[in-house]
């Protein structure tokens, strides 16, 4: 039976590899994720995720569909070149690729091909943070995970492929860059994990415009202590971020609707 608003989208599970569909459910839970917790921008803004076993492709979101609405079978694959490898069938809708979120994304799967999964959003208050002159302040020990975040000056809707090599270099080595006067991008090596930084990301952002909104002076933090804290939440020094709350948040997915994992 026919679901009232709910796209009828063929099952793409028999038409890739295991290691694909993995990625795809992994994929559309994050999309799923990211508008629960309330940093999604209706059909705006993208989340893309390397395939695993073929080199160049990774997936992304059909432009055209809620986040709430994502699910394994809609994503679409693309390669590095902007080349559509598969996708499935829409039907009248013929949903494709927004051209501003290939063009992001493509960019940072080819620089650093140890990244799995981007995160770009727009959520109000990581677009506050961006037009903010200060920017990200380590007022909080969340935002200090974020001490050495890179930032990338606005140069109108990312369009053009000659603003790559100064996104990628802005972006650097590092999980997170605010592009200014625009939002937020972070990367990881895994959906959870990515996930895991975005939403440490916000939170930060959030508690950072709410202090300010007190009309208050701040409480700074030593420099020592700044570099001590940002230091202990390092790869080298802890755990990889998402391994022990990814399992959980597919959980609370799965009780909420596990229709992401069609």
């Amino acid at each position: 039976m026919k679901r009232p608003g709910v796209l009828e989208i063929p099952s793409m599970k028999g038409r890739c590899s295991d290691a694909e569909w993995q990625a795809r459910v992994d994929l559309a839970a994050c999309y799923r994720l990211v508008d629960l917790y309330g940093m999604s921008d209706m059909m705006a803004n993208h989340i893309s995720m390397r395939v695993p076993d073929e080199e160049g492709a990774f997936l992304i979101n059909p432009y055209g569909m809620m986040y709430e609405e994502i699910t394994a079978s809609c994503l679409i694959k693309v390669d590095i070149e902007g080349n559509i490898l598969s996708r499935p069938d829409f039907g009248a809708l013929n949903y494709g690729v927004n051209r501003a979120g290939y063009v992001i994304h493509s960019a940072i799967h080819q620089a650093r091909p140890e990244v799995g999964c981007i995160i770009h959003t727009h959520s109000w208050a990581s677009m506050a943070v961006s037009a903010l002159d200060c920017g990200l302040l380590p007022i909080t020990q969340t935002a200090m995970r974020f001490l050495k975040i890179g930032y990338h000056e606005y140069q109108g809707v990312v369009l053009d492929d000659s603003e790559k090599a100064s996104l990628i270099a802005d972006l650097g080595q590092g999980e997170a860059v605010i592009l200014r006067n625009h939002g937020a991008l972070v990367v990881g090596r895994t959906a959870g994990e990515c996930f895991n930084w975005t939403h440490r990301l916000e939170l930060a952002c959030r508690s950072q415009i709410g202090a300010m909104s007190c009309n208050t002076k701040l409480r700074p933090v030593p420099p020592d202590v700044l570099e001590e804290t940002w230091n202990n939440y390092q790869p080298g020094t802890r755990r990889p971020y998402g391994l022990m709350e990814w399992p959980a948040l597919l959980r609370k997915l799965d009780r909420l609707d596990p229709g992401y994992r069609d």
